[in-house]
């Protein structure tokens, strides 16, 4: 029997009757993450890793009916094993094993491979069946070392205060401008953040993250010359709306591992593009595959076929599972105000 299996509601475990980051309320969910497309409202019971469990409560309600484990920690349910292990992801991150009658599972979720300091760095877990995201699954894509990321930032932010221009940096609310926050160079000038953002930095904070000290956007006067020498944290939905005039000159960038591509960054209309992902690159994919042990790799979200393709070249059984998964490095819908609190 299968340990897992795709229904529509989403990622199914029969034997110990719960659902991995279902897409669809239903009364047991196992939680990979918080980000917002696999972590959703309406379900009965929540279990999750213990250092996600203060963003969970952030974004989906502070009363929501929620167990922790922490990493490592095991649990009992219906002769199903289950388990938390780093994803290196975002803060709170989790990689699912699952073992029941001597079959061991691991489902991935989202993961990245170079640790960051700000959530626990990835762990191979050994299985006989891994599930793998694909988001960045092909060739191409191959990521340079953040320390280099985060200079391009600081020199960026540097040549603009040069010239009392604001820099305004796009990425996601949720771990990427933490991530950035806790790399750049603070020293060189004020902080700014939008209102999507600071929630969550509140919550890494107190959950022991270093991050620097940051103002939040709204609080400062609109010719205040102190935005002339700042770098603004916003996610990708402020580019382009009003709420980007109150900087008056200015000069946007945008992190995603989308950077990757020349396209991207035109149809972006952004004046410069950093390449940083939060999720493994090709090679990245492939390493963490291969730690796993696993002789067959279901592959979700994302270049999901050319994956495939690759690892069955390689001798595994690999299949497709379809899923409801998005991109958490994109935020599609646009906002002509600031909101007040974290955005999914």
């Amino acid at each position: 029997m299968d340990l897992v299996i795709a229904r529509p509601e989403g990622l199914y475990c029969p034997a110990g009757d719960f659902y991995i980051d279902p897409w669809r309320p239903v009364e047991r969910s196992v939680i990979t993450h918080a980000h917002g497309d696999h972590a959703r409202t309406g379900n009965q019971h929540y279990l999750a890793a213990a250092p996600g469990e203060g963003i969970l409560r952030a974004r989906l309600g502070q009363d929501i009916n929620l167990q922790t484990l922490a990493y490592g920690e095991r649990l009992l349910h219906h002769g199903v094993t289950l388990s938390f292990h780093p994803a290196g992801h975002v803060l709170g991150s989790a990689q699912v094993r699952l073992q029941y009658r001597g079959e061991v599972w691991v489902a991935s979720g989202d993961y990245k491979i170079e640790p960051d300091g700000t959530c626990a760095p990835f762990e191979p877990v050994r299985c006989h069946t891994f599930i793998t995201e694909s988001t960045f699954g092909l060739p191409i894509y191959r990521w340079q070392p953040q320390a280099q990321v985060f200079a391009e930032i600081n020199q960026w932010w540097q040549a603009n205060a040069a010239q009392d221009k604001t820099s305004v940096l796009l990425c996601y609310s949720f771990g990427k401008a933490q991530r950035i926050l806790h790399g750049i160079d603070a020293g060189l000038g004020p902080i700014l953040v939008h209102g999507a953002v600071e929630p969550l930095n509140r919550v890494y904070r107190e959950a022991g993250v270093h991050l620097p000290a940051t103002i939040y956007a709204g609080d400062v006067q609109k010719n205040d010359p102190l935005m002339r020498k700042a770098l603004v944290i916003a996610p990708p939905s402020a580019g382009g709306s009003t709420w980007m005039r109150r900087f008056g000159d200015f000069s946007d960038g945008f992190a995603s591992g989308w950077m990757r591509l020349r396209g991207t960054r035109r149809r972006r209309g952004v004046d410069r593009g950093f390449v940083l992902s939060d999720h493994a690159d090709w090679p990245g994919l492939l390493w963490a595959i291969e730690q796993s042990d696993a002789q067959r790799v279901m592959v979700t979200h994302g270049s999901v076929a050319v994956l495939v393709r690759h690892l069955r070249e390689q001798g595994l059984d690999a299949q497709a599972f379809d899923t409801e998964y998005g991109d958490d490095e994109e935020e599609p819908v646009a906002v002509e105000h600031e909101p007040t609190e974290a955005t999914s």
